[in-house]
């Protein structure tokens, strides 16, 4: 008896440690992996990383890190935000780098936005792209004509792309499967195809933003902190984590909300849903839109940051690294997304030669998922109605 108690006793003692831990171990791998620049330091730490994950599944150690993050989430999300805080402190002066983080964030927050529509109500949307390119659009036209503040402009930029998918949810409500998905595909083309033949909008050679300015400073012109030039990213990723931050608690409040359990009931049986008398079409135009002005907001903020938007930005292929990346993360697992849009964004980046053949890189990862980790890398648990999980 003493001796299960103390072993129970030790379990707990030991649980809030273990998120610390592997914060810690996964911020001074990012760090030495985004500071590398051969590409045989690179590759020495993809091995590096391969070899880690395969120990940790054979001596079962993820599963335990899993039970503790189950067991002390607050404290996951707390190490995740203070490991990232930490890198953007470490490159406070890299320009490259900092984009690469600010994008894998802004691309994170869109497939948040997709997650809502792909793993919780079950809506098909292969127009992502789109809708994150119609938040850059928006808030070049408007931050180019009005004096709206810069803040009120990022919101507007998400309820645009919302309208407008507003009117794009009615035929893919008429239609299933492959079908709903092929309707948003010809929307990402007529997108594309429509902002490049328009003349006010730029054309085929696109728009330029002013620089993000919020409570009279301006991102765009960096600063000084102790003698040191700070890259003028920070500022952008620290408004990407906040962002990422604030639309990924929405999306667990949803999730765990009776609104997510009846998206649930939706994406698994429209039969049995309506059955139960569910609204169907209520469940479905809800997560649309809402993944559409979470992508929009994020779109807006990548098109201040990058100071420019073009037709060639937002294609299909960019729709379809969206949804790699949501796929990837473990579909309806918002916590998946950001470790693989580092994969999908960032490895490609820094492996050179692979630049040309990124899309057979993206065949290779997503062939290897269906093979090997089917689930995706962070699979969504099962939904717990009674009781407590049991480790």
């Amino acid at each position: 008896m003493s001796t299960t108690i103390t072993s129970s006793s030790v379990r707990r003692s030991a649980g809030p440690l273990i998120p610390v831990a592997l914060a810690a171990v996964v911020t001074v791998y990012l760090w030495l992996f985004l500071g590398a620049q051969s590409q045989l330091e690179i590759c020495l730490l993809l091995v590096a990383g391969a070899v880690a994950v395969f120990l940790s599944e054979r001596l079962k150690l993820s599963e335990r890190i899993g039970v503790a993050n189950r067991a002390n989430p607050r404290m996951g999300l707390a190490c995740a935000l203070i490991g990232t805080l930490a890198l953007i402190a470490a490159f406070y002066d890299t320009h490259y780098v900092l984009l690469m983080i600010c994008t894998v964030l802004l691309f994170a927050t869109a497939g948040l936005g997709l997650t809502l529509q792909f793993g919780y109500a079950g809506v098909a949307n292969f127009a992502g792209a789109a809708f994150f390119g119609i938040g850059s659009y928006t808030i070049a036209v408007l931050a180019a004509h009005t004096g709206i503040p810069h803040l009120l402009l990022i919101v507007l930029s998400g309820i645009v792309p919302a309208a407008i998918g507003s009117v794009l949810i009615l035929p893919v409500l008429r239609t299933r499967g492959h079908y709903a998905a092929l309707v948003t595909i010809a929307f990402g083309i007529l997108f594309r195809s429509f902002v490049q033949v328009n003349d006010a909008l730029g054309g085929p050679q696109g728009l330029h933003l002013p620089g993000l300015s919020m409570f009279g400073y301006s991102f765009s012109d960096g600063f000084e902190l102790f003698d040191q030039d700070i890259s003028f990213y920070v500022p952008y990723a620290l408004l990407s984590l906040v962002l990422f931050a604030g639309i990924f608690l929405m999306v667990r409040t949803l999730e765990r909300s009776w609104i997510g359990l009846s998206m649930d009931v939706v994406r698994t049986d429209e039969t049995a849903a309506s059955t139960f008398g569910l609204h169907i079409a209520r469940w479905k135009v809800l997560a649309f839109l809402l993944g559409n002005f979470v992508a929009g907001m994020a779109g807006s903020v990548y098109g201040m940051m990058t100071g420019f938007v073009s037709p060639d930005n937002f294609t299909f292929s960019d729709s379809l690294l969206l949804v790699s990346i949501v796929v990837l993360g473990g579909l309806g697992n918002a916590a998946g997304l950001v470790p693989a849009a580092f994969i999908v964004i960032v490895l490609p980046q820094k492996l050179q030669f692979i630049q040309e053949y990124r899309f057979l890189f993206y065949s290779i990862v997503v062939l290897a998922i269906l093979l090997f980790r089917p689930d995706g890398l962070l699979p969504r648990k099962t939904r717990l109605f009674f009781g407590k999980e049991t480790t």
